[in-house]
């Protein structure tokens, strides 16, 4: 199993040097991956917010060996063929250390990320949207002549060069809430699966492993990301909270460091020093 670290890119930590300062403390505190969030804009106390993409890029200049990227990339409100571009050119900067996460959006933040800005709000259409700008992405990364008819999009006779470092591509996870089934339909198609609970997490952590186990079609490698809390000052209750997961499958765990995490008193608890602790601290490995 690998540890990561899992932020959002609002609030105290949007900005892209705060995160870049966080990735390198990540990486010699021996986490295996640096993870921020994909949000545009937020409401209330958390408007400070650092576009995600050259964030990931002042992470890459900061470390040189944990994985990184955006978790999770609402692929329905940017064109994929400027994401093809974006990560291929941060595949290399980061010597081939990135993973591309890719969902629906939050429908929590509808308003502010989609209604305001004149982006589609039908989850349907999104969908859709989301499948057609995955198809192009894995096209382009194969900097090869690529055309694309689709009910969204539309490529003609494009070749982008240069390819990933990573071949035969990117690795994509698939975002998606369970027990919806569609999501995670998808994303057995892809490299990685990154559910989203509400609840009590474990049980339905293995219901959907059984599921996937299920609907899978063939048997290469696919990442099975859970996220939760653990403390850092007691590294032994943590490994036995990670152990459930591990025991189900999980080849990921990413401690969410999210403003809930440090107490219900957002604005003076959720603070870059305390974030910063809790990374020191390690990940809660057995």
């Amino acid at each position: 199993m690998k540890y990561g670290i899992d932020v959002p890119n609002f609030g105290p930590l949007g900005q892209a040097r705060i995160l870049a300062d966080l990735a390198a403390d990540a990486e010699s505190a021996d986490w295996d991956g640096f993870f921020i969030w994909d949000h545009m804009a937020r409401k209330r106390e958390f408007r400070d917010v650092a576009d995600p993409w050259i964030a990931l890029s002042a992470i890459a200049m900061r470390t040189t060996r944990v994985q990184i990227g955006a978790m999770i990339t609402p692929l329905a409100r940017r064109r994929p063929w400027k994401v093809a571009r974006e990560t291929a050119t941060l595949d290399h900067l980061s010597n081939g250390r990135l993973i591309f996460g890719a969902g629906l959006g939050s429908v929590g933040g509808s308003q502010v990320e989609w209604e305001n800005l004149g982006e589609e709000t039908d989850l349907k259409r999104r969908g859709q949207m989301l499948d057609e700008g995955l198809a192009i992405l894995a096209g382009l990364w194969r900097g090869q002549p690529f055309s694309y008819e689709g009910q969204h999009f539309h490529v003609e006779d494009t070749e982008f060069l240069p390819t990933p470092v990573q071949q035969p591509r990117i690795p994509v996870w698939i975002a998606g809430m369970w027990p919806h089934k569609l999501p995670f339909k998808r994303a057995v198609r892809w490299d990685g699966v990154f559910p989203i609970f509400e609840g009590d997490v474990l049980p339905q952590f293995k219901a959907l492993g059984a599921f996937l186990n299920e609907i899978r079609v063939d048997d290469r490698p696919l990442d099975f990301i859970a996220t939760g809390k653990t403390p850092g000052n007691d590294p032994a209750q943590g490994a036995e909270i990670v152990s459930g997961y591990a025991a189900s499958g999980a080849t990921w765990w990413l401690e969410d460091l999210e403003p809930t995490y440090f107490g219900q008193d957002w604005q003076t608890t959720w603070t870059v020093e305390a974030v910063r602790e809790r990374i020191l601290q390690g990940p809660p490995k057995s």
